[in-house]
């Protein structure tokens, strides 16, 4: 009678487990800036493989894909190295928080055989290479900020990005402030009219082109420059010190920016062309796009610690992937912007643990 009843209690648990389902997983995806891929993706492997019932994605689109689909509503988070204009937050009824990830500088980058030392650029050498002015490495104005250096004959082909780039917005805000000829005749934005040059797609794309062709010249952020062994040079900043795009020179980029932020910042701001003799000239922001308000509970309960963990314990790994950290002094700030997203009209925070 014992064995029977043991039997039947067996069977009585197991149908109870049948019937209750596992716990569900919340699927997140995300698309957008190139220019933070390298740690936006090791992120995503660390935290689904710590986090039971969450799994990521992101995907590497360029940050005007990844504003598009945040705007389509067809992700559950957009990146970007641009921040959203006012009118594009308007088209969404106000509906984002620009949440800051990481600090990157943006190298230009070249392929010269032969030459081992850096080659050094002005601003005003940077501008004209971009709009077509300088065409050799070997032109008087190059080698005038590179003295004893044997520079080629060769060619210069400029390689740019072909798709929407918050990367392209960076480094076209840099030109826009240190040449009035290229305000006047190219602008900023995540999409120009480059007066010369070829297209590549993607961080990925300009590297990979930049890699295979003797004499070109582009732009990247520096994590892609440094996993491709890239050559790259120091460039002037307004200071007139020829500063190489380091962790710690964007860490100094940043400094200044620090002194325009306060409590109730929308963290909207450029840090290009900063002041400071050890700030590099080419550094940004990169930002998370996140509603303050989502309709799937599940999903927002599941993005705000991803976010807040990203932003603490995922900072660790920024320096070595070439990124430098945010500042301590925004993390209360930004901790602010998530605790005020809801769902169904409440208030998500304390998700993260």
């Amino acid at each position: 009678m014992r064995r029977e009843m043991i039997s039947m209690t067996r069977v009585a648990l197991a149908l109870v487990a049948l019937a209750v389902p596992a716990r569900a997983q919340v699927k997140l995806t995300g698309a957008g800036a190139t220019f933070p891929n390298i740690i936006y993706q090791d992120w995503v492997l660390t935290y689904n493989q710590r986090t039971r019932g969450v799994q990521l994605n992101y995907q590497s689109i360029g940050s005007g894909g990844g504003i598009r689909q945040f705007s389509e509503n067809t992700v559950d988070f957009g990146g970007s190295d641009a921040p959203m204009t006012d009118s594009a937050i308007a088209a969404v009824s106000g509906n984002v928080l620009h949440i800051p990830t990481v600090l990157g500088g943006l190298a230009v980058i070249y392929h010269l055989p032969g030459v081992s030392a850096r080659v050094r650029f002005t601003p005003q050498v940077v501008a004209d290479i971009f709009l077509g002015k300088l065409t050799s490495w070997n032109d008087p104005r190059i080698a005038a900020v590179n003295p004893n250096m044997q520079l080629p004959r060769s060619d210069i082909l400029v390689v740019h990005r072909s798709d929407g780039s918050g990367t392209t917005y960076v480094f076209t805000d840099y030109l826009s402030k240190v040449s009035p000829e290229w305000q006047r005749r190219v602008g900023k934005g995540t999409s120009v009219n480059w007066p010369v040059g070829l297209g590549g797609r993607g961080n990925e794309g300009v590297a990979a082109t930049v890699a295979q062709t003797p004499g070109a010249v582009g732009y990247v952020e520096l994590g892609y420059a440094d996993a491709n062994q890239l050559q790259y040079g120091p460039v002037q900043n307004r200071a007139g010190q020829f500063v190489t795009p380091t962790v710690e020179s964007v860490t100094a980029a940043a400094a200044g920016a620090m002194a325009e932020l306060g409590p109730n910042t929308d963290f909207r701001v450029s840090i290009t062309n900063p002041t400071g003799a050890d700030a590099y000239p080419i550094a940004s922001f990169t930002w998370l796009l996140v509603r303050k308000q989502y309709t799937d509970a599940a999903k927002a309960s599941a993005l705000v610690p991803f976010v807040w963990w990203a932003l603490t314990d995922g900072q660790a790994v920024a320096a070595k992937l070439g990124y430098a950290p945010l500042p301590q002094a925004l993390r209360p700030w930004i901790e602010a912007r998530l605790k005020s997203i809801t769902a169904g009209g409440k208030v998500i925070w304390p998700g993260p643990k």
